[in-house]
């Protein structure tokens, strides 16, 4: 999915970007909103008002008198009339500074379900190159499926839930395996070594000794 972020505050805008990005989104940066305006497609654009050359309640009544794409204010200004005024000029959800990656991905998953319910749901994941087809449980590295055991698929479908955060081996056993699990967790070890063979190049499952593993899209850096 595409996303047109437009906003110049730049240290909020980096570090949206990185978060959107392991969460496999595409994020297209912009500061300006004349540069919005001159911007190709996107399936969703998330709009400061507080722009340096043009208000974003300007560019966004022209944003959606040219198109539907769904837009979602994320902005420093939480008067109610700015609210307002956003939903009444076109805007699909409106969110006040600060706040956090999770809750502006959920907000875009809300508005794509509202708007293309197919498109919005939960059921496909995408993480740079891997697709994660939790509909039918299966997995795609390049368009090409590959292969995996039930385990290395439900491993890795809970850690691609929450690319970048630290999963506890606990965790991932009472989801994965079974809270009533006696086995070795050894067993966990070497799920993880397969999948990180079969997905070299394209997510990192990096260990933290004692504690847990977590999921990197790799190249979702900045």
């Amino acid at each position: 999915m595409r996303v047109l972020l437009v906003d110049d505050d730049e240290p909020i805008v980096m570090s949206l970007k990185r978060g959107l990005v392991r969460y496999g989104y595409e994020v297209e940066w912009l500061a300006t909103g004349a540069q919005a305006l001159r911007a190709g497609p996107a399936d969703v654009v998330l709009l400061d008002l507080g722009l340096p050359d043009l208000d974003g309640l300007d560019v966004c009544r022209s944003l959606r008198a040219r198109s539907d794409v769904p837009i979602i204010v994320i902005s420093a200004r939480s008067e109610l009339a700015d609210r307002v005024a956003g939903l009444e000029l076109g805007a699909d959800d409106y969110i006040s500074k600060p706040f956090g990656v999770r809750e502006v991905i959920a907000r875009i998953r809300a508005v794509m379900r509202r708007v293309n319910p197919e498109h919005g749901s939960d059921d496909a994941g995408h993480y740079g190159r891997v697709t994660v087809d939790r509909r039918a449980a299966r997995v795609f590295l390049d368009g090409i499926e590959v292969p995996l055991t039930r385990k290395e698929y439900g491993l890795l479908a809970f850690l691609s839930q929450q690319p970048g955060a630290l999963v506890t081996r606990e965790q991932i056993m009472d989801a994965v395996w079974d809270a009533n699990w006696f086995g070795s967790t050894k067993t966990l070890d070497v799920h993880v070594s397969v999948l990180r063979r079969k997905f070299a190049g394209a997510l990192t499952i990096s260990a933290v000794r004692g504690v847990g593993f977590r999921l990197v899209v790799d190249g979702a850096g900045s």
